[in-house]
């Protein structure tokens, strides 16, 4: 009896964009009918008047949202190397940080940083404040992640670099971080993207980021529905632009996983 054989087939770029401009009209086919079935007309005229303040609220979304994924990463690093350290009062803060945060809520922490030590340490800069509070709630996250991907590496790696030679500087450059980049970058495509959304919960401290500014333009222009999705694009826009990023750097990083 001859063995059947399965092949698998990579489709051509052709089929791929084919596939893509599908979806995107099962979409927007869907949103029309909605729309349709409703009796409303979607006017986006009625944005251009305040086009300078959507793109003042877009840029301090981006600036603060850059800020906190460079802060949180820093935090989650140190917190992740914390929770392994063998001096049980490091270990056991850095674990504490790492459980109240991720059991608390996002707006019930930025009620409490900025109005309690926000005022305490005289961090009056609302879009400072709404960057830090971020940074701290994404950097409990994103040290679970980095700490699941350290553990994930297997100490063979780690006998074989000390066997030829490499030194703990070099182990860490040439084995530890590609391996653990590979390992933990489509994780940390999703949390760079939350930090993104998040940064809309910074409206309830009135900082002038997206969502604030739309707020506002929506008590002026009456039109909720263009409003809100023109937002809801522009942040699509900003996290499908991380998710793209991300994707390039598991290319560059994927050969260094072989297990």
């Amino acid at each position: 009896m001859i063995p059947m054989v399965t092949t698998t087939s990579t489709p051509s770029k052709r089929t791929k964009i084919m596939s893509a401009l599908i979806v995107a009209l099962i979409i927007v086919s869907f949103l029309w009918l909605s729309m349709f079935l409703i009796g409303y007309k979607l006017d986006f005229a009625t944005l251009l008047p305040f086009k300078q303040r959507l793109w003042q609220g877009f840029s301090a979304t981006l600036i603060i949202s850059v800020m906190s994924l460079l802060i949180s990463l820093f935090i989650g690093a140190m917190t992740a190397i914390g929770q392994k350290s063998k001096v049980l009062v490091i270990s056991y803060l850095a674990q504490a940080y790492v459980q109240i945060i991720r059991g608390t809520p996002l707006l019930v922490q930025i009620y409490f940083f900025f109005y309690i030590v926000g005022t305490a340490w005289g961090i009056t800069n609302r879009n400072v404040a709404g960057a830090l509070i971020l940074s701290i709630f994404e950097g409990a996250y994103i040290s679970e992640i980095i700490r699941g991907g350290l553990e994930s590496i297997d100490r063979q790696q780690y006998e074989i670099a000390k066997a030829i030679g490499l030194s703990p500087a070099k182990t860490s450059r040439l084995v530890t971080f590609p391996i653990l980049m590979s390992r933990i970058l489509p994780a940390l495509s999703g949390q760079f993207a939350s930090i993104i959304k998040d940064s809309s919960l910074l409206s309830v401290i009135a900082v002038n980021e997206l969502t604030q500014n739309t707020q506002e333009i929506s008590s002026q222009n009456f039109r909720m529905f263009e409003n809100y999705f023109f937002l809801g694009l522009l942040y699509f826009a900003m996290s499908f632009t991380v998710s793209m990023i991300t994707r390039w750097l598991e290319r560059v990083y994927k050969h260094a996983d072989n297990t």
